[in-house]
């Protein structure tokens, strides 16, 4: 039997839809649809059954999707095995936030190549549930998410470190020069630009504003961060970034602290699927990482 059968029907046990898994798996439907009926021939026995709304695991199949996982994790580790000895090589897939891509990943990829340059790394910006799809679909091998907890069955999630975050104006707004932290009452009658719906330390400023009473804080949100900083810089308004982000603006005068209340550090976790047996690349890289947060996080077990 093909361990690529075995692939296709634990993909369309997680996605439910004959389309979905053919998306992911890069194949035509009907070619999902063949090998779908190729195991099933082999197994002797129905693993779906075919309706409407998609395909539903029979009971056999319910039964039988944890043995096919184990074949998989195991066929995995047995290749990782095989690729120990040598230099290290390989693609590993990354997945992150444009926070962390945008002021971390290119420091990690440039100081990975002095180490080991034939590890090629693909950098993908995802935010956490996409990132988190990706991870169970395979198509990341590791991602970093910007989140308070991360707790799935299926994914490994180890924090490595912490992103101090800044209360951003331009210098020339009213805020600018305050002797003393402005109030949630007194941020909540400004404009903000935030970062998209689904960033962890945008949605916790916006709950901030909003539960002020009788507030009702304006607040636009942008797919880049760029954006949301550019609108600031301007004079429009107010925003929240992770210091690493600012820290350039800061430094060249176009953006200025806010003395405000207290912000908490955004917390990195590193990811990957529970099941998957992670290769040297995707080792080297989680090292690299890690060196760059700083010796004080503890070592993922990857």
């Amino acid at each position: 039997m093909e361990t690529r059968l075995l692939q296709t029907f634990a993909t369309l046990a997680r996605t439910g839809s004959f389309t979905a898994a053919a998306t992911e798996l890069r194949l035509a439907q009907s070619t999902v649809t063949v090998q779908i009926k190729a195991l099933e021939k082999a197994l002797g026995t129905r693993l779906f059954d075919r309706l409407a709304r998609g395909a539903l695991l029979t009971e056999d199949g319910r039964r039988l999707l944890g043995p096919a996982e184990e074949v998989l994790e195991a066929e995995s580790r047995l290749f990782a095995s095989a690729a120990e000895e040598g230099p290290v090589t390989g693609t590993v897939v990354v997945g992150a936030g444009e926070t962390l891509c945008s002021a971390h990943l290119p420091l990690i990829v440039a100081a990975l190549r002095e180490l080991h340059p034939e590890v090629e790394v693909q950098l993908e910006p995802r935010g956490t549930s996409a990132a988190l799809t990706g991870l169970r679909s395979g198509q990341l091998d590791v991602a970093l998410l910007l989140e308070d907890r991360v707790d799935h069955t299926d994914i490994t999630a180890q924090r490595i470190a912490a992103q101090p975050l800044d209360l951003l104006c331009a210098p020339g707004h009213r805020l600018a020069d305050r002797t003393g932290p402005a109030t949630w009452e007194e941020l909540a009658k400004e404009d903000f630009f935030l970062h998209e719906q689904g960033c962890s330390y945008s949605d916790w400023l916006a709950d901030q504003l909003q539960a002020v009473p009788g507030a009702h804080p304006r607040m636009t949100r942008f797919g880049s961060i760029e954006a949301a900083r550019s609108c600031v810089t301007a004079g429009l308004g107010l925003t929240v970034l992770p210091h690493a982000n600012a820290s350039r603006a800061l430094a060249e005068g176009r953006l200025t602290l806010v003395a405000g209340p207290p912000l908490p550090d955004v917390p990195i976790h590193l990811a990957h699927h529970r099941r998957r047996q992670p290769t040297r690349a995707a080792r080297a890289v989680v090292g690299a990482v890690v060196r760059h947060f700083g010796a004080g996080a503890d070592r993922p077990s990857i």
